[in-house]
């Protein structure tokens, strides 16, 4: 068995998130305390209490989905279990870093904050705009947006075989997701955010996160990650602080990414945190692998038995 550790990205939040792992381990309470102190406020009350409003602003939703995510990690780690790659979506990237020990829980929690922050103020609110594109292929898809004459969209997230996320400008979003309708997608879904993600619309934040990122202090990786924008797995620090500032701005493959793993021999996954999205886009991409998960104590044991068997 080649094991692979995958972590969730921003939209798996949700208020209570670790509770059962914290109120069991001390080890999780570390992880929760030690992520407040840096940020300065109640890490977990803001999980486990929200509101949601409050746990739904990108400058929260990115570090918390972090530490719960690690909070779970640590867990996995105790019981001596060692993936051969660690991946991570959009947001989980940063997550697959502190979990490789390539980046401090402490720096990432600042870090995810300050990105959430650049993301957020990168484009008047209203202006952008992000859908799910359902039973289109990535041609078809990337055609409808370079046809669309009202503005700037393009694919951002290349998830799996007929799942594609769109983002760019609102009135240009909307009109590519009426030429997809039009090219026989099943879906065409508007998606519950304001800022449009891994679009040329965030080149301002991106610089301003090269930037940032040159002050950030990175370690070699324990084991390699594979890289939203390389889909290809990196263990050199320059190389992947290029690849973070290159998803914020450029398309996930995830797919990709997923096949990348494959190819290098995994076939087990393990979704490391809130919900289990990851797993089942990683069973559209490749139905012969096997999916686990760890978020709450339940899943744990069942993972940890599946392992060991």
């Amino acid at each position: 068995m080649k094991l692979a550790l995958v972590f969730p990205g921003q939209g798996s939040q949700h208020v209570g998130m670790g509770k059962d792992f914290y109120d069991a381990h001390a080890s999780v309470r570390d992880v929760f305390a030690r992520a407040g102190e840096a940020l300065g406020y109640d890490m977990a009350k803001l999980c486990f209490s929200g509101p949601d409003m409050e746990l739904n602003r990108t400058e929260r939703t990115q570090p918390a989905l972090l530490t719960a995510s690690i909070a779970a990690y640590t867990l996995l780690k105790a019981e001596g279990v060692e993936p051969v790659l660690v991946a991570g979506h959009s947001l989980g990237e940063y997550t697959a870093l502190v979990a490789a020990g390539a980046l401090g829980l402490e720096e990432a929690v600042k870090l995810t904050e300050f990105r959430g922050q650049l993301m957020q103020s990168a484009v008047p609110e209203g202006k952008g705009k992000m859908a799910a594109i359902l039973g289109l292929d990535r041609a078809q898809v990337d055609a409808a947006c370079s046809e669309t004459g009202a503005g700037y969209v393009a694919a951002a997230n290349y998830n799996c075989p007929g799942q594609i996320v769109i983002s760019g400008e609102a009135v240009a979003v909307e009109e590519a997701m009426g030429r997809c309708k039009d090219a026989g997608a099943k879906r065409a879904i508007a998606l519950a955010v304001s800022v449009p993600s891994h679009s040329r619309l965030m080149d301002g934040a991106a610089e301003k996160l090269s930037a940032h990122l040159e002050d950030i202090s990175m370690s070699e990786p324990s084991v390699p990650v594979v890289c939203n924008s390389e889909a290809r797995a990196v263990t050199l620090v320059a190389e992947l602080k290029q690849a973070l500032v290159r998803q914020l701005n450029g398309p996930v493959l995830w797919e990709d990414c997923v096949r990348a793993m494959t190819s290098a021999g995994v076939d087990t996954f393990v979704e490391v945190g809130p919900k289990q999205v990851l797993s089942g886009l990683i069973r559209r991409c490749d139905k012969e692998v096997t999916t686990l998960g760890v978020e709450n104590p339940d899943s744990l044991a069942k993972t940890l038995e599946a392992l060991r068997d």
